[in-house]
């Protein structure tokens, strides 16, 4: 049993260590859960896995849209193993669950994509802010999902990315309430890992890009805002599975919101100093 509580290991190894055991848990369907706060000092990573006619266009589409899609990743066209992510990393077992598009329409949803893999096949491993709330937590910074224990609160808006062939569609965004205080030293340190969204790309007035309902989320759970927060907004690494509605590829795989993969890379070795 995965302890969501766990508090970070205190070497690299062990939290590699750490990191394959919930792999593992995955692979053999014994953990499908969310993944924050699963596996601490781990950089988690959001999935998408197209044909590799569609492939040369999404990764434009992501080095166009570095915000919500900053890449750490990508797989040789039929090769699942991403062995620059960790050790035996297999992009068909190891993310605890997963969804399944066929023509921008979900088809499945499921814990193992083996049955679908194909020689074509190019996966794609993005940037989680899962990496940066480790460091805003240990600066004193709340997060409220994981206080809480929920799934982070996502949103589509009506900001549009830029478009790359036939890739285009809504920004994603995850959000945090915080007292303005909080807000401008999470600015701070989030600016520092790039990698993994970097700094907020929206504060306050959630119908400014286009959210009517902050009690409504598109993907995860809503979170309570407190009287003197505000709402800060990061680019989100779900985009991609708003963009597939729009631009309906034949097949694509991706990750369910909130439910990551965890490897081997190190959250502290992502940070700009």
């Amino acid at each position: 049993m995965l302890d969501r509580n766990a508090e970070q290991p205190d070497s690299l190894d062990a939290i590699r260590e750490r990191a394959r055991a919930v792999r593992a848990e995955a692979r053999s369907g014994g953990f499908d859960g969310q993944t924050a706060g699963i596996s601490p000092g781990s950089v988690q990573g959001n999935v998408a896995i197209l044909p590799a006619d569609w492939a040369h266009e999404f990764l434009n589409f992501c080095r166009r849209n570095p915000k919500p899609c900053p890449v750490l990743a990508v797989s040789d066209p039929g090769d699942p193993m991403l062995a620059e992510l960790g050790d035996r990393v297999d992009i068909r077992t190891d993310v605890p669950r997963y969804r399944v598009f066929e023509n921008g329409t979900e088809i499945d949803e499921t814990t193992d994509i083996s049955e679908y893999w194909r020689d074509d096949l190019v996966a794609f491993v993005i940037g989680c802010s899962f990496s940066f709330e480790e460091a805003l937590v240990q600066s004193g910074v709340p997060v409220r999902h994981l206080d809480l224990d929920i799934e982070c609160p996502i949103y589509k808006t009506n900001i549009p990315c830029a478009s790359a062939g036939r890739f285009h569609g809504p920004l994603v965004v995850s959000m945090r309430p915080m007292l303005p205080k909080d807000a401008i030293r999470a600015i701070q340190i989030t600016s520092r890992f790039p990698n993994v969204h970097g700094s907020p790309v929206h504060f306050g007035a959630p119908e400014d890009i286009g959210i009517k309902d902050i009690n409504t989320v598109d993907y995860g759970g809503p979170v309570p805002i407190h009287k003197g927060e505000v709402p800060v907004f990061w680019g989100c690494g779900v985009t991609p599975q708003a963009v597939v509605e729009a631009a309906k590829p034949p097949f694509m795989i991706t990750h369910k919101p909130n439910h990551l993969l965890v490897t081997d890379l190190v959250n502290a070795e992502l940070a700009m100093l």
